[in-house]
Parts: structure tokens; C-alpha cells; sequence
């Protein structure tokens, strides 16, 4: 069983393209949300889509995204102290119910972030493997397809800045996760769009960190 972390933190729109794609402007300071650490699998291990995902059409989507990991508590922690307090990386999938994530629960992403499976994460690989979290090279696969095809240089807000910005006044405890952001390319952006479905296969590779392989299947 994989380990639950205390808490898994996501940030919103930390690529302008991204933001750009889903015609949504980008922030002056980060957006944050939560996952619930029980929507965390393995690799390899299923994408379910559940039943309360199939009343409005299709809409479960793909976001591949760098894990942050930290190795201990961190509070108020300066922002060029921020990377000391990182512990690893990992490739994550920020799995999003979009008519949840913006319609059925008031606005809020949690619910639609936090369904069963909804969080797939690969091993975490030392941060002293990873000499710069800001010059690594994502992609997203979707059933052999291309989706997403990006640089972690992209993000708005850099993991340093993150660490340093969400500890401000709230201790995050050690084993904490913060998902980073997704880049440009989410199946809600396409046309026409393309959600998961039954049978497809969900690939994020990203530089250094390693390959996150899931199949999907119909809950």
C-alpha cells in the first residue's frame, strides 16, 4: 500500500499556458488547494472513474505535474532556505473531475481533485538527484498520444517559492506533498476534448525524476 502522506497541498495556474488554454488569467500569488491524501496510488496501479463522475459526461482529466516531498516540518522557512527542507521529487498526476472541480461543489477544487485514485504518484527520488527542480522536461502520454510537452522552467511560481510561501504562518509537516502544477495540453483544453476513459493508459515522464504509468479503468 502506498504511504499516505499528512497532507497533499496543489497549486493552481503555475503555468501561464496552462492558465492561458483554460481561458483563466494567471495570479499574483499562488492558488492552493488540497488533495485528499487518500486519493494516493502507486504506480501502475488503476485510475478509477467513478460513478459520480459519469452524471454530467465525460469529465476526468490528466494534469502531470513535479512532486515536491519534504523531509521535515517547515514554518515561515526563507525562501533561500526553501529547497534545504525538500527531501525528493516524484511525478505526480493531478487527476481533476472537471464539472466537480468548477460546478457541483460551489467553486471549490477539492472534491473534484480528491476521488479515489485521483492522486498517482511514482517513488520519490532524492532532491540530491535533482540538482535543479526548474530545468526538468515533462511530458504526458495518454494511451500513446503526446498531451503534454513542457519545461518545469515554465512555472510562475518555482518550488523555492512555493516551500517558502506556503509555510508562512502554517507548519507543514514532514512527508507533506505539494503538487506544482500541470502545463498546457489538459484534455479539457482540446478539441475536441479528450477525457479518460476505460482502457487508455496515462504516461508522465519527467527528467531526472522518472516515469508514472497508470491504466484507467471504468469504476
Amino acid at each position: 500500500m502506498t504511504t499516505r502522506p499528512p497532507a497533499i497541498l496543489c497549486i493552481g495556474r503555475n503555468y501561464a499556458a496552462h492558465a492561458s488554454e483554460l481561458g483563466n488569467q494567471t495570479e499574483d500569488h499562488p492558488i492552493v488547494f488540497y488533495k485528499n491524501p487518500a486519493s494516493l496510488i502507486g504506480g501502475g496501479e488503476a485510475i478509477v472513474i467513478p460513478e459520480i463522475c459519469e452524471h454530467n459526461g465525460p469529465q476526468v482529466d490528466f494534469e502531470g505535474e513535479l512532486a515536491v516531498i519534504l523531509g521535515e516540518d517547515a514554518r515561515d522557512v526563507p525562501h533561500e532556505q526553501a529547497l534545504g527542507h525538500v527531501a525528493g521529487y516524484a511525478v505526480a498526476n493531478d487527476v481533476s473531475a472537471r464539472w466537480w472541480q468548477t460546478s457541483g461543489s460551489g467553486g471549490q477544487y477539492c472534491r473534484g481533485k480528491s476521488f479515489d485514485t485521483f492522486c498517482p504518484m511514482s517513488p520519490m527520488v532524492p532532491a540530491s538527484e535533482v540538482p535543479d527542480p526548474q530545468a526538468l522536461h515533462l511530458t504526458t502520454k495518454v494511451s500513446g498520444e503526446l498531451m503534454q510537452d513542457s519545461s518545469t522552467a515554465d512555472m510562475i511560481f518555482p518550488v523555492a517559492t512555493l516551500v517558502s510561501e506556503l509555510s508562512r504562518g502554517m507548519t507543514l509537516l514532514a512527508g507533506t506533498v505539494i503538487l506544482t502544477g500541470t502545463p498546457a495540453g489538459v484534455g479539457a483544453a482540446r478539441d475536441p476534448r479528450r477525457f479518460l476513459r476505460d482502457g487508455d493508459v496515462v504516461e508522465i515522464t519527467i527528467e531526472s525524476v522518472g516515469t508514472l504509468s497508470n491504466p484507467v479503468v471504468a469504476g
